[in-house]
């Protein structure tokens, strides 16, 4: 049986802990230290990258040379083994991986979806998505464009509903604000981020999600709805948008969200 579980590392990030059987794999280890002590006994099978920023991949090379294990990521990456591009599929805990390509946040950004078996029903789909997709928000633009950032999350968005998704950064509570600003009148935001100071007061993770919250409240995956198109054109003041598209909606949601 697979379990996943957070190995929390500096001050908001988490390093997924994935396991079955003998098998122990981490995604974005930025940190080295807690990954060997959530191991303990155990020997670590190999790693997976989203990208390329330190606090993703930090500790690599030290678990990787202790280990001797693989490291599976975007080619651009130093300590790279087994290199990942979009559309590759690999088999990882016995599992199918699928690979997409999802730039914006940077443009080498992969996000990793596995697939658990589910005897009688579809599959249950597991999705590693690194600083593009976050519970409520989505992550800033380093190198890419708001046009490869929404596609990107459109992408994702289009994946099953019932998708759990597992963000590396512990940021829902930020984003959930900024979400009642940008939709005041949804109350499923109003009801997520009463559970999700719940169980923040109890110092417990709001993740993972899934694509079907992120639907339901995430404002960077609402930029089709008018209500958030028009909050987001009277924060920007652009009077040259009377009727934007959903990546000006976006690029605009996103302006404001970097300075909210």
């Amino acid at each position: 049986m697979l379990k996943i579980s957070p190995i929390p590392a500096f001050s908001d990030n988490y390093i997924w802990h994935l396991t079955r059987g003998d098998e122990h794999w981490v995604v974005d280890p930025g940190d080295a230290r807690p990954v060997i002590e959530a191991l303990g006994d155990s020997a670590l099978s190999g790693i997976l990258i989203t990208h390329h920023h330190l606090d993703h991949t930090g500790g690599v090379a030290q678990l990787s040379t202790r280990f001797q294990c693989p490291v599976y990521g975007p080619a651009s990456i130093k300590g790279v083994t087994e290199p990942l591009t979009d559309g590759d599929q690999r088999e990882l805990l016995g599992l199918p991986l699928r690979v997409m390509a999802v730039p914006g946040h940077t443009l080498d950004h992969l996000a990793l979806l596995l697939e658990e078996e589910n005897p009688g029903g579809a599959p249950r789909a597991h999705l590693f998505c690194g600083d593009t997709l976050f519970a409520a928000g989505c992550g800033r633009l380093f190198e890419g464009t708001p046009a490869q950032m929404y596609a990107s999350l459109s992408k994702l968005g289009a994946l099953p509903p019932e998708t759990k998704v597992y963000c590396a950064h512990e940021y829902t509570l930020a984003n959930l604000r900024f979400a009642e600003a940008a939709e005041p009148g949804n109350t499923a935001i109003v009801n997520r981020l009463a559970e999700a100071e719940a169980l923040r007061a109890n110092d417990r993770p709001t993740l993972p999600s899934t694509i079907g919250e992120e639907l339901a409240t995430n404002p960077f995956l609402r930029c089709h709805i008018p209500a958030v198109a028009r909050r987001a054109l009277n924060h920007g003041a652009d009077g040259s948008l009377e009727n934007p598209d959903e990546v000006q909606v976006f690029t605009l949601l996103r302006s404001w969200k970097d300075n909210f």
